[in-house]
């Protein structure tokens, strides 16, 4: 396989700006091979994303997922690659994820209404077009109405961990998320490590369960946050996946769709893994 790569993207079916079929053309426009559609708790923009793809020759859609967990210091974020789109009970736990974080902008816009600030469910609704509900939305409209000057103020005064309106989210356990996507088929990926607290023993718990893969290739991260994150997926014998975790809203801090660097090898490494599990098992999905 060649070209270039980006596993961790998000469109308007989660926090995105763009619909899985605007994505896609960008993607194929910057010359992407392979993209894998990973929107927060929900599959709901891969379909689209697959349509558009299939007019063309150049671009595979991989099917994902990012699942968040809790565990103690840190959420811990759980990528899922070619997870079944159709499977009954993946898609029911879904459902309660992305019901649970409609829950959450509800609680956060009541807060940031008794902090005085005017904005309302329905505007949050309309900037995300239908789809899930997150803090990106939220962030929108303060900028909007000009409460504040950018989104990192938006996280830092209002929205944060520890801030005024901050408030948490429903908590499954990483091992939990992990299992989810091991039983939709797919291959679970350690997202964003970096942020993550103790993050050995973290990975030491969730290979264990059938953890497949780190993210080493995150963003921006630096030559050197890359080699040591390597360095543990070859320890753990991991697969090092990576992506720009790209939603195409502040390209102030943005990585730009398909410019994280990832290498070739981990489509292939994933793949390949991938292919040996289902023979494993005699999988049916898709």
């Amino acid at each position: 396989m060649n070209g270039k790569v980006d596993l961790h993207v998000h469109t308007n079916a989660s926090d995105g700006k763009h619909s899985p079929a605007e994505l896609t053309r960008l993607a194929i426009s910057r010359g992407l091979s392979f993209l894998a559609i990973t929107d927060h708790d929900t599959v709901a923009g891969v379909e689209g994303a697959r349509r558009v793809a299939s007019e063309c020759l150049s671009l595979s859609i991989i099917s994902g997922v990012e699942i968040s967990s809790h565990a103690p210091g840190s959420e811990v974020h759980i990528l899922g690659y070619f997870v079944d789109t159709t499977n009954a009970e993946f898609l029911q736990q879904m459902a309660a994820l992305s019901e649970a974080r409609q829950n959450r902008a509800k609680a956060i816009i009541e807060k940031l209404n008794g902090l005085g600030l005017d904005i309302s469910i329905e505007r949050v609704h309309q900037i995300a077009k239908g789809g899930s509900i997150g803090r990106p939305h939220i962030a929108q409209v303060l900028l909007e109405k000009g409460y504040v000057a950018s989104f990192q103020e938006v996280f830092m005064r209002y929205l944060g961990q520890g801030c005024p309106a901050y408030v948490e989210r429903v908590k499954i356990s990483p091992e939990d998320a992990v299992e989810l996507v091991l039983r939709s088929g797919g291959l679970p990926v350690l997202a964003h490590p970096t942020t993550v607290a103790g993050i050995e023993s973290v990975v030491m718990r969730l290979v264990m369960c059938g953890l497949s893969g780190i993210e080493c290739y995150y963003k921006d991260y630096s030559a050197l946050q890359r080699q040591e994150l390597v360095s543990i997926a070859k320890r753990f014998d991991l697969i090092p996946t990576g992506g720009s975790d790209y939603h195409g809203i502040d390209m102030a801090t943005e990585v730009m769709l398909g410019e994280a660097s990832v290498p070739i090898e981990c489509v292939d490494n994933l793949v390949r893994l991938k292919k040996e599990r289902d023979k494993q098992r005699g999988y049916q999905g898709g």
